[in-house]
């Protein structure tokens, strides 16, 4: 069964519990700047266990130490509480390196 699809006001009620999160094409959207490539790396290898574990995988991008990712739960049609877990769970792995 799929996630609940999330409406406006939650998700802008949720969005304040992670600021540098916004929703950009219907996803959540982030940008983590890296002081370089073995960060961002280190970043997303230390991540994919985590992101196994909940089976809710992201789409991302790196480019040197630039990550950017965006989250929606495809089955459910948008933003749920799955893709705002697996934020912070990010936000979380990336304060280390950051």
């Amino acid at each position: 069964m799929a996630a609940h699809k999330l409406g406006e006001n939650e998700i802008a009620a949720e969005l304040e519990s992670i600021r540098e999160w916004t929703l950009v094409n219907a996803k959540l959207h982030r940008e983590y700047k890296f002081p370089d490539f073995a960060h961002a790396i280190g970043f997303m290898a230390g991540c994919a266990p985590l992101i196994e574990k909940m089976n809710h995988h992201p789409e991302w991008f790196n480019v040197y130490g630039r990550v950017v990712v965006d989250l929606t739960t495809h089955d459910s049609g948008g933003v749920t509480k799955r893709d705002f877990e697996l934020a912070k769970i990010l936000e979380s792995m990336a304060v280390k390196l950051l």
